[in-house]
């Protein structure tokens, strides 16, 4: 009975030992493949200010922003250190396109902190045609799932925000958007639309074409222990053996400045 009672206790704490380690383990045995580093090498505007006996940032990275009160129940969210990454690279954009407008969250961010003539546009499924979503060969169900449940809304933060008119809508399948307009005209873009497999190789592949030359392509949710970011993590391991993609420390951001790739 002894036996028992120790082989239970130690099943118990090893459950324990898991649960508040969860992240940890997970991390060990779901390796990183891309390089991560460290947000001064994304650009030089997040280097410290100069002439300081201390490291502190500079005005450049001094952004507008807005917190959400977790009570309101909002889903599909950027951290906020990610969502101001995003926004100080915002500042010297001249047009800028989401792949994935969610709650728009990111999107007003982005209306926020750039200039005033600059052009946003957003991608997301009209709610009404959640229904028609469909698997790929390769795609994951829980990440087609997900995408449902993020694209809910009709309305969205920036709504009714002075800052509204910047921000073209589009209410489309990005499977189905024609890009030509917008070929080489983009300094910015982040794709944080469908996890599914085809939806991140499709919005991605149109990216390289929509990126100007020095532009930034930005990936959410570069997560390799997560099970709805499997597809994410698999496409761009995929294509980072031809062009160079890195991750930023401390988020779940993947970029690729574009250097004519």
């Amino acid at each position: 009975m002894n036996n028992y009672i120790i082989a239970g206790l130690i099943f118990f704490n090893l459950l324990l030992i898991y649960y508040y380690n969860k992240r940890i383990i997970k991390n060990f045995f779901f390796k990183k493949k891309i390089k991560s580093v460290d947000l001064v090498d994304v650009n030089e505007i997040f280097l410290p200010s100069e002439n300081s006996k201390f490291k502190f940032p500079k005005e450049d990275v001094v952004t507008t922003g807005f917190f959400i009160n977790p009570s309101f129940g909002v889903v599909g969210m950027t951290t906020d250190y990610e969502a101001w990454i995003l926004s100080c690279l915002a500042k010297s954009a001249k047009n800028i396109f989401e792949f994935g407008t969610c709650s728009g969250k990111t999107t007003a961010l982005f209306a926020l902190n750039s200039p005033l003539e600059t052009k946003i546009y957003s991608i997301t499924l009209n709610p009404t045609d959640i229904s028609n979503l469909s698997y790929g060969n390769r795609d994951i169900k829980v990440a087609l799932n997900n995408a449902k449940k993020e694209s809910i809304y009709d309305q969205f933060i920036f709504t009714n925000m002075s800052i509204k008119n910047k921000i073209n809508l589009i209410f489309q399948d990005s499977t189905k958007l024609n890009i030509d307009k917008f070929e080489n005209l983009m300094d910015l873009i982040f794709i944080d639309g469908g996890h599914n497999y085809s939806c991140v190789k499709n919005d991605s592949e149109k990216s390289f074409r929509m990126i100007r030359n020095e532009g930034y392509i930005f990936w959410h949710d570069y997560n390799p222990s997560k099970r709805s970011c499997r597809d994410i993590v698999k496409y761009i391991h995929e294509i980072s053996k031809i062009k160079k993609i890195f991750h930023i420390k401390n988020t779940s951001l993947c970029y690729c400045k574009n250097l004519s790739f």
